[in-house]
């Protein structure tokens, strides 16, 4: 109990004195997340929406593998990751590995299943509704998916906000492809480890507790720009 309230009094006197090493930790914490969002998000979202609206023989199966993806381990992403970008790996020329793209790509790899599941199921009873319209219609395949993502958006936005979380909170594959360097590619969840690893569980604690605060802002400023709460629909 000491070390908790040590790490709460200690994480609100470095929220509050806006401590510049937490500051840099949590805005790249930050960056890497939103970054990855983005990417993520424009590759997901309209391949849910895809095999939402086509039909072919592979689609089940797609769909499946998909879904299994969901469960991905982080830490083999990152081993893989960390292969491919390695100086004997393919990628190795671009010197990526150990820089905050490498761990851009990694939480990529991990929540695009992720936002791409939970958005095909959304999407999919959307479709059922609008199928025989945009049938009707003759519209195109790029008409029926634009549609669908625009129609879907507050759902879609929440399949986002669940990638969002998960890549966050994200240490393992991070760590591999990030090396936790000091202003470098240290984020929270790294540092978090480090201190814990340190024995200086204050430290960790108060680290932790600014990471579910800037989630909870993330997540709530995301609503709000969505407009979500002002239509009923939370």
């Amino acid at each position: 109990m000491v070390d908790l309230w040590d790490g709460m009094s200690r994480a609100f006197w470095l929220v509050v004195t806006l401590d510049a090493e937490l500051v840099e930790i949590a805005l790249r914490s930050l960056q890497v997340t939103l970054i990855a969002l983005v990417v993520a998000s424009a590759i997901a979202l309209p391949m849910a929406a895809l095999l939402t609206v086509r039909r072919f023989k592979a689609r089940r199966t797609v769909i499946a593998v998909l879904n299994a993806l969901m469960g991905l381990p982080p830490v083999v992403v990152g081993l893989v990751v960390y292969v491919l970008l390695s100086r004997s790996g393919p990628f190795g020329v671009l010197g990526l590995l150990f820089t905050p793209t490498a761990m851009v790509i990694a939480q990529v790899i991990i929540i695009v299943p992720l936002i791409a599941s939970i958005a095909h199921q959304s999407l999919r009873d959307l479709w059922a509704e609008y199928h025989d319209l945009l049938i009707s219609m003759n519209v195109t395949q790029f008409q029926k998916i634009s549609t669908l993502l625009w129609d879907a958006r507050r759902a879609l936005l929440t399949a986002s906000l669940a990638g969002f979380g998960r890549a966050i909170g994200e240490v393992g594959a991070i760590m591999i492809v990030g090396g936790n360097i000091d202003h470098s590619t240290r984020v929270l969840t790294t540092a978090i480890a480090l201190e814990t690893g340190k024995g200086d569980f204050a430290l960790a604690l108060g680290l932790g507790f600014v990471l579910i605060a800037l989630a909870i802002v993330v997540n709530l400023a995301i609503h709000w720009l969505g407009r979500t709460e002002r239509e009923g629909r939370w």
